[in-house]
């Protein structure tokens, strides 16, 4: 498992060592989450990695905004580990 702490870093790690899922945060200083997903799922390099944006922003325009970049899912901390793993079971 890789940790970032910012859009920035998160899209540095992802383009170096080719994880097989991405969690996105949507707070982070620099590139938010938002950013950093459609830049990450624009990019030729990164773009089959799928993103499940995990975040405290629980409004539905939020969710929808965060589909709209790219993520293949959205979820709402507290997050149900449960759900997740259900969520990660069905990519393809």
């Amino acid at each position: 498992m890789t940790t970032a702490e910012n859009g920035e870093e998160g899209i540095a790690k992802a383009k170096a060592s080719k994880p097989d899922l991405i969690l996105m945060d949507v707070v982070m200083p620099g590139l938010n989450g938002y950013q950093a997903t459609r830049t990450l799922t624009r990019d030729e390099e990164t773009k089959g990695i799928p993103v499940i944006v995990c975040t405290s922003k629980g409004q539905e325009t939020d969710k929808i905004w965060g589909l709209r970049q790219g993520a293949v899912d959205y979820l709402v901390k507290p997050l149900n580990a449960q759900e997740l793993l259900q969520k990660v079971a069905a990519l393809p």
